[in-house]
């Protein structure tokens, strides 16, 4: 094997774990019952001040993005993060408003930052260009013959 088919098989792993980590999230907000992290999502939701059926709306993006990231394409990747950057930020912003204690919503902010290093890392580069100021091109003027 060559160099290069190791760290490409590493990354590829992390993308798995990490969409397996969301995978395992949108099964729990489906979940009627109590999960493994504790009560069912309806009652967390219900009081964090949300409606219950909002699990849902949470879970479809957490369900969308794990699958996206998982598919070998740099912008289908970037998607997948993007959205869940915004569904963390909804997370952590949820933990702060409610004081919860650092043992309960330390993951949140520690996969926002990775959510944002993963869209970061595979930022589409012809999009780079909307990013960049406008400059019309410039004519030139015809040679000036006599």
């Amino acid at each position: 094997m060559t160099a290069r088919v190791w760290p490409r098989r590493l990354i590829t792993g992390l993308y798995w774990f990490w969409a397996l980590q969301f995978a395992l999230g949108a099964i729990t907000k489906y979940w009627p019952g109590e999960t493994f992290f504790g009560p069912p999502y309806s009652m967390k939701f219900a009081d964090w001040g949300y409606p219950s059926w909002m699990r849902f709306v949470i879970g479809g993006l957490e369900g969308v993005s794990a699958i996206l990231l998982v598919i070998p394409s740099r912008r289908t990747r970037f998607v997948g993060a993007t959205i869940l950057a915004f569904v963390l930020t909804g997370a952590v912003t949820t933990h702060i408003i409610n004081h919860d204690v650092l043992s309960q919503s330390w993951a949140a902010p520690t996969h926002l930052v990775i959510a944002g290093a993963v869209a970061l890392a595979n930022w589409p580069a012809d999009w780079r260009e909307l990013l960049r100021r406008a400059v019309p091109p410039t004519t030139r003027a015809a040679p000036m013959t006599e």
